[in-house]
């Protein structure tokens, strides 16, 4: 595997990780960083920016979602307590997007209260780079 493919194949799973599907970036990107000469830094970035790119498609659909179905989307529990803490913290919470289960919701919700897009991109991303950094730094 290329180092070009290489990146390219963690930039899709990291995407993939933070959007409603499921996903394992972390595994990539340890091995990836372990087992190649790939720089470090690339790793990080990379894999902040599709985490982070995944983050902000949960949000838009979230912002989509809420013109077309304005009354229904937010039946499930994990939404509902997505709802609740957003509503109460603003989009401060999505510090914690990089959180598995409960991550997701939380951009989907923040979007569907159309939370700014400024910050909830910049706390989004925020999460996300910590989250790579440390995995990073344990290594």
């Amino acid at each position: 595997m290329t180092e070009d493919s290489s990146l390219i194949s963690l930039f899709f799973s990291a995407f993939i990780s933070s959007t409603l599907l499921p996903g394992g970036s972390e595994l990539l990107l340890i091995y990836l960083a372990t087992q190649t000469e790939i720089n470090v830094l690339a790793l990080w970035f990379v894999a902040s920016l599709g985490n982070t790119l995944g983050g902000l498609t949960s949000w838009a659909l979230g912002y989509l979602l809420v013109k077309r179905f304005p009354n229904r989307g937010l039946d499930e529990k994990k939404h509902s307590q997505a709802l609740a803490y957003l509503r109460r913290w603003g989009s401060l919470s999505l510090l914690f997007s990089w959180l598995p289960i409960i991550g997701d919701p939380l951009c989907f919700v923040a979007g569907w209260l159309k939370l700014s897009f400024i910050w909830s991109c910049t706390f989004i991303a925020v999460g996300k780079c910590l989250r790579y950094g440390l995995i990073l730094l344990m290594l």
